[in-house]
């Protein structure tokens, strides 16, 4: 049970609650609210609305000059915090009956937390999923709205795998998600760190702080779990400093406790040697040798036998939207990949370079999203006017931005040497299709940006977009 400190109490706390909820919205007799300090929006602005609708307590940081009867009022520091815990005990503790892992970082956490599922799942476990992509229960699929939720749809995901039998849950952790409090009062067997590069700064502000935050969620781990880290990222040595948790390193480059090798890497897979063992896999890329390792390592460190983990490694399907490919009749080979940092970006077409020939161009489609960091737009539009044959820059989710002065700011990025290699066109639509029509025989097509989201943004509407079907249908209808 989690204690929440209590700064002030008035009405009586011997009273029945059915639901707690901190969207006003929600409210109905006998329930709580809890008014949080968004970024945006007030809860505390709420506060009368919710008693109108029949709140029967009210949670806040600053107790209301004018009182209601019979309700009852408490104050606390950190009304986030202090949901976090409310949600772990209304929901008795889901995260204590169960092996729970949370994966942070700028890339690979989607990869790596899928991918654990899928494998804990092949071995036989009854195993959920928190991520981006999806949320699992066992067999039980829902829809993801955000990397992390807020900590009562986590706690009520994990008391739904409680009833499951679940045994093991593997959680993406983003920054938002620990510095909203919205990981407090949870019970992690473990923590992995993946890389840290730039992205989110417009909610942070500095790297300093970016990484700061990333490094709270180990610095909290208890004494009985494990942190792994990617030790080749220069911030792992500083995720393991302060955190009372059993320590361990995964790397390519340097001393680890779990390392491994790449021995050949395709378009049809990789063959990696991971601490003597060697394995292949359907998955493709540097960045996929890391997020394996940390897989492998995972594995074992939660009782796994490492010949059991190599074939399953061996079976592992490639996460929706993450590297996913296909290759037409017309031999033109199309990538899918959720790349919307420029750390990733530069990643994917890193493993593309290194696989294919010069006989072939590559052609990336790309965009930066509106309402976020403004920084990584010219960076992102260097790495892929430099890297790839030829570029078109477009939309990706404008949301209230005007998507021409994104792109704008995209172009300042590119060199001059590589201004005849790029094209910019607003429409995402028809960008991806002048890329389908400017390929030819062998050539690749990178789509960058949205993997797996099926929407675009625009102007507070969501439409319906998805990449793989459009990209899919110009072509074969080129071929025709």
């Amino acid at each position: 049970m989690y204690k929440v400190n209590i700064n002030a109490v008035v009405g009586d706390t011997n009273v029945l609650i059915d639901q707690v909820h901190f969207d006003s919205r929600k409210i109905d007799n006998a329930d709580v609210f809890v008014a949080i300090k968004g970024n945006v929006v007030d809860g505390h602005e709420f506060i009368n609305d919710v008693i109108k609708n029949g709140a029967s307590a009210i949670i806040c940081e600053k107790t209301p000059n004018k009182l209601t009867h019979g309700v009852t009022y408490v104050e606390v520091d950190n009304t986030a915090k202090a949901l976090a815990y409310i949600a772990a005990n209304y929901y008795n503790s889901p995260s204590e009956n169960l092996k729970l892992v949370g994966v942070t970082g700028t890339n690979g956490k989607t990869t790596i937390a899928s991918l654990l599922y899928q494998l804990f799942k092949k071995a036989g476990f009854k195993v959920g999923l928190l991520s981006t992509v999806k949320i699992m229960v066992d067999e039980i699929e829902y829809k993801a709205t955000h990397t992390t939720p807020d900590s009562l749809t986590i706690n009520s995901y994990l008391s739904e795998m409680n009833n499951e039998g679940v045994e093991f849950c593997f959680m993406e952790v983003s920054s938002h998600g620990i510095h909203q409090y919205r990981t407090e009062g949870l019970h992690f067997e473990g923590g992995i760190f993946t890389n840290l590069s730039h992205e989110h700064l417009d909610y942070h502000n500095t790297f300093s702080e970016y990484r700061d935050v990333k490094k709270s969620f180990f610095d909290n781990l208890p004494k009985t779990a494990f942190s792994l880290v990617n030790i080749d990222d220069k911030n792992g040595q500083v995720m393991l400093q302060n955190t009372d948790s059993k320590q361990y390193t995964y790397a390519l480059k340097t001393y680890a406790n779990y390392r491994a090798q790449i021995l050949e890497n395709q378009f049809n897979g990789l063959l990696l040697k991971i601490n003597e063992y060697e394995v292949w896999t359907k998955l493709i890329g540097n960045f996929n040798a890391y997020n394996l390792l940390a897989i492998y390592a995972t594995a074992e460190l939660l009782g796994l036998e490492n010949t059991e983990i190599l074939r399953l490694i061996s079976e592992l399907e490639n996460v929706n939207g993450r590297f996913q490919y296909f290759v037409t009749e017309g031999n033109i080979t199309v990538i899918i990949d959720y790349a919307h940092t420029p750390d990733a970006l530069k990643n994917v077409i890193e493993t593309i370079n290194c696989i294919r020939t010069n006989n072939e161009k590559l052609i990336t489609v790309v965009g930066c999203g509106g309402d976020r960091d403004k920084t990584k737009r010219p960076k992102m539009a260097h790495i892929a006017s430099a890297l790839s044959s030829k570029v078109v820059f477009t939309s990706d989710n404008p949301r209230s931005e005007d998507p021409q002065v994104i792109l704008s700011e995209m172009e300042a990025g590119v060199e001059p040497l590589n201004f005849k290699k790029t094209l910019s066109i607003i429409d995402r639509k028809q960008a991806i299709k002048t890329a389908c029509q400017l390929a030819k025989p062998n050539d690749i097509i990178l789509v960058a940006g949205k993997g797996h989201e099926t929407y675009q943004e625009i102007n507070g509407e969501r439409i319906d977009f998805d990449d793989y079907k459009i990209v899919e249908e110009f072509l074969k209808q080129l071929q025709k």
